[in-house]
Formats: structure tokens, C-alpha cells, sequence
């Protein structure tokens, strides 16, 4: 087809790069304001879940309840060290 399609295109080479650009562009343009506004509404793009369809959360996450506001957030252990160091004045070499 794209062979039919070069040898149809008059003016040599020149011509046939112009109007095989001009082609590809007015097909982008009739897709891009054309085609995807008219198909946007029944793609599911924007159709976006998160969890079971009912509602619900499927076994693979199940979400734990947050801390309550009274807690205390110092009761947490941290697993690292929270305190700078200072800073080393010597070089090792």
C-alpha cells in the first residue's frame, strides 16, 4: 500500500517527501480533533479504581487504622539514629 502510495505521488523525490509529510500531518490532525475527542468518552482512561469493584478491598491490601490522635508520637521506636554526629576535623588517608 505505502509502495502504491509513493508511486502515485507526482513532482520526483522532493514532491513525493513533501506530500507524503503532508499526508502523515493532515492524518495526525484528522485523529488528533477527529477521531480521540469522538472516542474519549468510551475509553476507559479516566475509568480508574482502586480496590474490589463492590466496594470493598481485595485480600491483597487490607488497610490498617492510623494512629488515634492521643497517641504519643515519641511511643514509636525509630530504627535509626536521629542525633547528628559531629563532624569530623581529621582527614583519613
Amino acid at each position: 500500500m505505502y509502495a502504491w502510495i509513493w508511486r502515485k505521488l507526482p513532482f520526483g523525490l522532493w514532491g513525493k517527501l513533501s506530500g507524503s509529510l503532508l499526508m502523515a500531518g493532515v492524518i495526525i490532525a484528522l485523529l488528533w480533533f477527529y477521531v480521540f475527542p469522538w472516542a474519549e468518552p468510551i475509553l476507559p482512561f479516566d475509568d480508574v479504581q482502586v480496590g474490589d469493584p463492590a466496594g470493598g478491598y481485595s485480600d491483597v491490601y487490607q488497610p490498617t487504622p492510623s494512629a488515634s490522635p492521643t497517641e504519643n508520637p515519641e511511643d514509636h521506636e525509630i530504627l535509626y539514629p536521629t542525633a547528628d554526629p559531629s563532624p569530623s576535623t581529621s582527614r583519613k588517608r
